[in-house]
């Protein structure tokens, strides 16, 4: 004989759908309450890589030069990362505060990148441009942490903390 007990016991929690894609964006390292990779700061962080290594071997600024700036979609587009469509999916989907403060912060970091490129394209001496790089990290490694909190939900998280302790 069979009780119910068991039966209920060994069938499967059911999942609900907000479960089920929490679950898949989770399994595809993309936030699920953000929506957003990290994988897309490794566009930016091959940027500082780059620029890392001029003031010890300045003709690595023309490594620099090449780096070329990418839209969230077009990194993943161009990756392997292999969710790629849902990791495009998911940041269109994604809240649209959190996506307008993650698009600001990438957007600076890709103007600062740019005009350092632009800048560094006009210097002809490697000290001018062992400044240049120098100061381009100063400017964008920061930003590249302000971006992974966004990504990692941290300004939420935050705020959940501080309203537990009121």
């Amino acid at each position: 004989m069979t009780s119910t007990a068991a039966i209920a016991d060994s069938s499967p929690r059911p999942t609900y759908p907000d479960e089920a894609r929490a679950a898949l964006l989770r399994a595809a390292n993309i936030n699920p309450r953000t929506g957003l990779a990290t994988d897309y700061l490794n566009h930016f962080n091959e940027a500082i890589m780059l620029l890392e290594m001029v003031p010890d071997l300045p003709e690595c600024a023309s490594d620099f030069l090449e780096w070329q700036p990418l839209s969230y979609a077009e990194h993943f587009t161009a990756s392997n990362f292999r969710a790629r469509d849902l990791a495009i999916e998911a940041y269109e989907t994604a809240d649209a505060a959190i996506r307008a403060e993650f698009d600001q912060l990438t957007d600076s970091m890709t103007k600062i990148l740019t005009e350092v490129g632009a800048a560094m394209r006009q210097l002809q001496q490697d000290k001018s441009r062992v400044a240049l790089a120098e100061q381009a990290i100063v400017w964008v490694k920061p930003l590249v942490m302000q971006t992974a909190g966004i990504i990692n939900g941290a300004a939420e998280a935050d705020v959940d903390s501080i309203m537990a302790g009121a």
